[in-house]
């Protein structure tokens, strides 16, 4: 399962449009926006009234959590609930004039380890909730090997974790039926929720956790939800998709954004390309460039072969000279093989080599199951068609390991082609060690 981190705001928005299909007890007001600056929460607030008659919550949404104990929530002015449009727009202002420093451990309210810095560019802004602390719960679920676990607790808030004995956990098999999940849930309600809420929180479980595996969560975490008889407020949430999932879900997720965590550097338009095509095939894309001037570039089938080749890379060259990370696997198109190899030969052939030396295409893999190997060379070859001239010039040796089904006429016109275009090219079927090729690139 491919994990992607959404913001605060794209995960009660998911929430929100579904909400009577698996919350049909509960009513959620759903008064939520994101902004970047105070004036654009000021001039949302002519169109969403509550922003200008409620009393406001604001915190950054920047897919980090202890926001509380970073002192980066704005509840109250003078009392908690006394925060006017004008005061949260000013706060954010202020937030995200300076680089804030973010602690991720601490010890109580200590800090613990070196903070991330870096400009906070996302806010989200909420009504304030009055309420007790007996109201808040605690609720997420994960998939942990090949069960999916719910985690209750009847103390949600800050302090969940230093409290993690008093929650309750529920494993449950990857086919359990409906029945079974909600027969096992309300045997297992944390024992100190409140008996007035027993049968509400429930209630409340069983939809979240339907909720999470149908609209194909990887992770999903409300800390805490308030429950006030029918009524729910979902204060702080965190979550992850899966994303191999994303081309089925377009509409049930909506435009959905996967930002970059705090001071992690941005992602730059070729991976965000990438992202977006991946996020509209049933294959896997996946791309990341760690340093676009190195000379050792991978063109990798698998997740699994990707690990092993960067790890064989990083052992004979030294990880300085790997420029990128990802692979194509699944079963991907001819386009779409065609497209990610453009994307990966076209940030390869920018500079020549700092020293001069050739650059090396490492095009591997192990062996396929169900990708037909000679319909994605197929796209490979098309973009070094249209990519040769600029190979040449830089210098490229490409290096090739594939194995699979009809992977001889793979390799048989994957060498044609190179040869015909002038490129150096050695290919290697499976009975060649899978990451022979790059002790053999890298020797030469």
């Amino acid at each position: 399962m491919a994990q992607k981190a959404i913001r605060e705001y794209d995960a009660k928005s998911i929430l929100a449009k579904h909400w009577e299909k698996y919350f049909p007890d509960f009513t959620y007001s759903y008064e939520t926006v994101l902004v970047k600056s105070g004036d654009e929460l000021k001039k949302i607030s002519k169109k969403s009234g509550w922003l200008t008659s409620k009393s406001l919550v604001a915190k950054p949404d920047m897919l980090f959590g202890k926001r509380g104990k970073n002192n980066l929530v704005l509840f109250r002015d003078s009392k908690p609930g006394d925060v006017s449009l004008q005061k949260a727009a000013s706060w954010i202002d202020e937030k995200a004039d300076a680089k804030q420093k973010v602690y991720f451990d601490f010890d109580g309210d200590t800090p613990r380890g070196e903070p991330k810095e870096d400009f906070l560019t996302h806010f989200i802004v909420e009504p304030f909730t009055p309420h007790s602390q007996e109201e808040e719960y605690y609720i997420s679920a994960t998939c942990v090997g090949e069960d999916d676990v719910l985690y209750m607790s009847a103390e949600g808030g800050m302090e969940v974790e230093e409290n993690w004995d008093k929650v309750v956990e529920v494993t449950f098999h990857i086919n359990a039926t409906e029945e079974e999940i909600a027969s096992k849930i309300q045997a297992n309600i944390p024992k100190d929720v409140a008996v007035k809420d027993k049968e509400g929180f429930a209630k409340f479980a069983i939809g979240f956790f339907k909720a999470y595996r149908e609209l194909n969560f990887a992770y999903l975490e409300i800390n805490p939800f308030v429950m006030q008889g029918n009524k729910i407020e979902l204060l702080d949430m965190v979550a992850k998709l899966d994303d191999t999932a994303g081309f089925l879900m377009r509409e049930q997720w909506g435009n959905v954004e996967y930002p970059v965590a705090f001071g992690m550097e941005e992602k730059s338009p070729e991976v965000l390309a990438i992202e977006d095509a991946d996020s509209k095939s049933g294959a896997s894309l996946k791309l990341t460039v760690l340093k676009p001037d190195a000379r050792i570039w991978t063109m990798v089938a698998g997740g699994g072969a990707s690990v092993v080749y960067a790890d064989t890379i990083a052992d004979f060259a030294g990880i300085e000279d790997l420029a990128n990370y990802g692979e194509y696997s699944g079963g991907p198109t001819t386009d779409e093989t065609a497209f990610y190899a453009e994307t990966i030969l076209d940030l390869m052939t920018r500079k020549k080599d700092a020293k001069g030396r050739d650059k090396v295409l490492i095009i591997g893999g192990a062996i396929a199951n169900f990708t037909d190997v000679a319909k994605t060379f197929t796209g490979i070859i098309l973009a070094f068609e249209k990519y040769a001239k600029k190979m040449k010039e830089v210098g490229v040796r490409i290096y090739v390991r594939r194995g699979g089904p009809n992977y001889e006429k793979g390799l048989a016109d994957i060498k044609e082609a190179a040869d015909r275009l002038g490129l150096y090219i050695e290919v290697y079927g499976p009975e060649t060690h899978v990451t022979d090729i790059v002790r053999m690139a890298l020797e030469k």
